[in-house]
């Protein structure tokens, strides 16, 4: 059997560079000689406590579900794709038969198949199989890295699709990372009168103003003493795209009464709490932002008439070989890393 180099994850704090089967495409499928990956905060869950949800770790796993590459050996000509086309991949597989795809919910079908979520391989790899319905061919121009990046943009989407981000709408964003900075770019060309990214850490603050934040905020006590003289003494909508357990309960502090907090973050420990009598007494609409739908089309169009700079974000490109130091450096934020992009 065909081998290839892969980066193989078994629990928490375990990764290491090894050597898996190499995919063989059934005839639905394409294979693809991945360019880019990209770590995700998702990814770094699985890395810290082997698991997100009932989503565990349990053995030899391969992780990624951000990335691009090429068709390589005629997998794509049954489906319009010669070989070297450089594709995006839609990771989610939905069954396509369940009451929430019929719905036309298919990033909540619980039948999903994600690709890089285990028990599912995903493409920290040098070749992956998908299904061709997931892939979308990109502009000439494009880059493999453009072209995975195309998966957390399409997150920050959804999320503001979700708050109705309306012209003149005063956003607060928790948590300068890869989400929470593409909700920024987003919001900037998308008429938000204010834009206020409170996170701890002074570099990714400062890469927030960088990319467009009119104020930034070390916490939410801070936000706070800027705002209380406005008349909303909040911001109308709050993103929150954190990884801490206390990061919904700053969003309600940090919303107006009336207003809205979309959560996008995936909490350590998989557990938040939130104080009811604020968001009671607030009177305030919470939705729980899930992956995306059908945004993949709009994200390629945003980048490819330069209204987003995906790159923008990304501070190292490292090889594959290189994947346990590249999880270490953004787990422990070192070297000032916000996104990582591996090349196999």
């Amino acid at each position: 059997m065909a081998t290839q180099t892969a980066a193989i994850m078994q629990g928490d704090h375990h990764i290491e560079i090894g050597e898996i089967p190499r995919p063989v495409p059934g005839p639905d499928d394409v294979l693809i000689r991945v360019g880019a990956n990209s770590i995700c905060g998702s990814d770094l869950h699985y890395w810290h406590e082997g698991k997100i949800g009932s989503a565990v770790v349990s053995g030899a796993f391969t992780p990624g579900h951000e990335f691009a590459g090429t068709v390589v050996e005629g997998s794509g000509e049954a489906h319009g794709l010669p070989d070297g086309t450089l594709v995006a991949v839609d990771p989610a597989q939905p069954c396509g038969h369940c009451f929430w795809c019929h719905e036309g919910n298919h990033h909540l079908c619980p039948n999903m198949i994600f690709v890089g979520a285990p028990p599912y391989a995903g493409a920290m790899a040098q070749y992956i199989a998908v299904p061709a319905s997931t892939v979308y061919p990109v502009p000439e121009g494009f880059t493999a890295a453009q072209a995975a990046l195309l998966e957390p943009l399409g997150v920050a989407m959804h999320a503001l699709d979700l708050a109705k981000l309306r012209p003149g709408t005063n956003l607060a964003i928790l948590g300068a990372g890869t989400i929470g900075l593409y909700v920024l770019m987003l919001a900037r060309i998308s008429g938000a009168l204010t834009l206020s990214v409170i996170d701890p850490l002074a570099y990714r603050r400062e890469k927030a103003l960088e990319l467009g934040a009119t104020a930034v905020y070390p916490d939410v006590p801070s936000y706070l003493a800027a705002v209380q003289h406005t008349p909303t003494r909040g911001a109308d909508v709050v993103v929150e795209a954190t990884t801490s357990p206390l990061g919904p309960r700053h969003a309600t502090e940090a919303v107006r009464i009336g207003g809205k907090v979309i959560l996008v973050g995936i909490p350590d420990g998989d557990e938040f709490t939130l104080t009811g009598s604020q968001v009671r007494r607030k009177g305030l609409t919470i939705k729980l932002s899930r992956r995306m739908g059908d945004i993949y089309p709009r994200a390629i169009e945003f980048v490819r008439s330069g209204r987003i700079d995906v790159t923008a974000i990304v501070t190292h490109t490292l090889p594959l070989s290189q994947v346990r130091p590249a999880f270490e450096m953004l787990a422990d934020y070192q070297d000032h890393a916000i996104k990582v992009v591996l090349e196999p």
